[in-house]
C-alpha cells in the first residue's frame, strides 16, 4: 500500500543530463539526487535514450538509457517515449515508477519540423486504490500556437482514455511562459495544478539559478493536493537548467495523513 495513502510524485527537465549551458555531464549526480527523495512516480522530459556522440566524448556515460540508469535499485517499472529521433540516437519523455506500470502509450503532438513532442501515458496499479492511476507525461512546445493545438490533443486523450472515476497525473515541461494552460485544463478536464491549488501561484523553475518562468507544471484530479515544494538550491541549482517539482498526493479511498 501506498505509505500513508500518498502518493509522492517528482516531475523534472533533466536537460539531457547536463548543466545549464551544457558545461558538465551530470546524470549521475541528478540519479544520485533523485533516488535520495525516493518519490514513487518520476516524469522526466529530454530523457536521452541514445546519443552515440555524447557516449564517444564522455568516459562516464553509462551503457544504459537515461531512464534506465535514473531507475536501476530505485524504480523497477520504466516507460519511455521516443520523440525527436536524429542519425546518432534520440530523446523523448519518461515515467519511472514503483508500482506496476499495466501499460503505456505514446502519442505523437508534434507540430512542426523543429519541435518534435510527445505525450506518454501510462496506466498503474497502485496498492491501495482500486482503481488504475493514470500518469501522462509532457513536453509542449515553445510557441503558443502549437502549444494550444498540443493542450487540446492532451484533453481529447484524457476525454477518451480516462474515465472520470479513474485517478489521473499530467506533470512535466509545459512550456506555458503565458500561464494560460492551466484554466483551460481545468475548464475542459477537471485537472487542478498543485501549486496553483496550494500558493495561488504556479512554481517558478527556469533557469534553476534564477528561476523566473513558470514552464514545470503538476495537475492532478481525483487526489487531494497534500503538499508541494519547488526544489532549488543545492544540489539542483548545479544540475538541469529546470528546477525540478515534487508533489505529494493522497490517493482517493483511503484516509487521509494527519
Amino acid at each position: 500500500m501506498a505509505a500513508e495513502g500518498c502518493v509522492k510524485v517528482f516531475s523534472y527537465n533533466i536537460h539531457k543530463g547536463f548543466a545549464l549551458g551544457n558545461r558538465a555531464f551530470v546524470l549521475p549526480f541528478i540519479r544520485d539526487a533523485m533516488a535520495a527523495l525516493e518519490p514513487d512516480i518520476v516524469f522526466l522530459q529530454e530523457a536521452l535514450g541514445k546519443h552515440d556522440k555524447h557516449a564517444a566524448r564522455h568516459q562516464e556515460w553509462p551503457d544504459l538509457s537515461q531512464p534506465d540508469f535514473i531507475a536501476q535499485g530505485v524504480w523497477p517499472h520504466v516507460a519511455y517515449g521516443k520523440n525527436a529521433v536524429y542519425s546518432h540516437g534520440h530523446h523523448g519523455n519518461a515515467i519511472l515508477s514503483k508500482y506496476p506500470i499495466r501499460s503505456f502509450e505514446n502519442i505523437d503532438v508534434s507540430t512542426n519540423a523543429f519541435e518534435s513532442r510527445g505525450i506518454l501515458h501510462a496506466v498503474l496499479d497502485v496498492p491501495g486504490c482500486p482503481l488504475p492511476v493514470h500518469s501522462i507525461c509532457v513536453h509542449l512546445n515553445m510557441l503558443r500556437k502549437g502549444r494550444d493545438m498540443q493542450l487540446k490533443q492532451l484533453c481529447r486523450r484524457v476525454m477518451r482514455s480516462v474515465s472520470q472515476a479513474e485517478p489521473l497525473i499530467v506533470a512535466g515541461d509545459f512550456n506555458d511562459w503565458q500561464e494560460s494552460a492551466s484554466k483551460l485544463l481545468f475548464d475542459d478536464i477537471g485537472l487542478h495544478e498543485v501549486f496553483l491549488h496550494l500558493h495561488g501561484e504556479h512554481a517558478p523553475t527556469f533557469p534553476t539559478k534564477y528561476p523566473l518562468l513558470r514552464l514545470d507544471r503538476v495537475y492532478a484530479r481525483g487526489f487531494a493536493v497534500v503538499d508541494g515544494e519547488i526544489l532549488h538550491g543545492a544540489p539542483w541549482s548545479e544540475l538541469s537548467d529546470h528546477a525540478p517539482l515534487y508533489a505529494k498526493l493522497h490517493l482517493p479511498g483511503e484516509n487521509r495523513p494527519e
